[in-house]
């Protein structure tokens, strides 16, 4: 099982490493309206793979903070090594309250990511729960006006994704539970290379998680040499 956390006060060393980290970087919604700046990462310790990037609001949403998928950010068109997403602050509002020691707590965790999921069931609605209707915008509906020109990438995403995004609804008829992706193709250069440092970085950023250090002393490397042989 996949094991998520923070990078939290982990710095990275290597003058290019600092240069491409996206903390701090700042996040625009719709209207190139200022929705605050990327606090964190929530990533596989095992893989180095980034789940959620965590947005500080500066104190315009009671729970201060908000986490999205990578797949949700693209490069901002206006403003240089900063990002945008397709939300609005009153589709913020309906995610539950974040509480960064949730990810902490496998069991607070699984029941977080099951109640954000369903706020994009019933918030910003681009399927309709519970069924196997897929009503994601057309490629060429999802890239009018963002400047992009090819598919979507990432394959499922959310149970839903509101009107603009990239994200695509695929969904077995039988399936019972929602898959959110973490892909972010497409994303822009600098995220490309942090993701790629935090990758190459991995067992120095988890060295304070109790989690980890707690388990075997090769289960790193025993999760490269999986890699490298698939």
């Amino acid at each position: 099982m996949a094991h998520y956390g923070t990078l939290r006060d982990y710095r990275f060393q290597n003058p290019d490493e600092i240069r491409d980290d996206v903390r701090g970087a700042k996040v625009y919604g719709i209207n190139d309206e200022k929705l605050g700046k990327i606090d964190d990462v929530i990533f596989d310790h095992t893989t180095g793979e980034i789940r959620y990037v965590v947005i500080d609001t500066g104190g315009w949403l009671s729970s201060k903070k908000f986490i999205l998928p990578p797949a949700q950010l693209r490069q901002s068109a206006k403003h240089e090594d900063d990002f945008q997403i397709d939300l609005t602050k009153e589709q913020i509002e309906q995610f539950p309250p974040f509480n960064e020691r949730d990810v902490e707590s496998q069991e607070k965790w699984n029941d977080y990511e099951k109640r954000y999921r369903s706020k994009w069931e019933t918030g910003p609605v681009m399927h309709r729960a519970e069924t196997d209707r897929n009503i994601t915008p057309t490629t060429a509906q999802m890239t009018q006006g963002t400047g992009t020109t090819g598919p979507a990438t990432g394959g499922a995403s959310f149970s839903g994704a509101p009107a603009g995004t990239r994200a695509e609804r695929i969904i077995p008829p039988t399936a019972n539970d929602v898959t959110i992706s973490s892909s972010a193709a497409g994303i822009g250069a600098r995220w490309d290379t942090f993701q790629s440092h935090l990758r190459q970085r991995r067992k120095q950023a988890v060295l304070s998680c109790k989690t980890c250090m707690a388990g075997p002393s090769r289960s790193f490397e025993s999760a490269d040499q999986e890699r490298k042989a698939s």
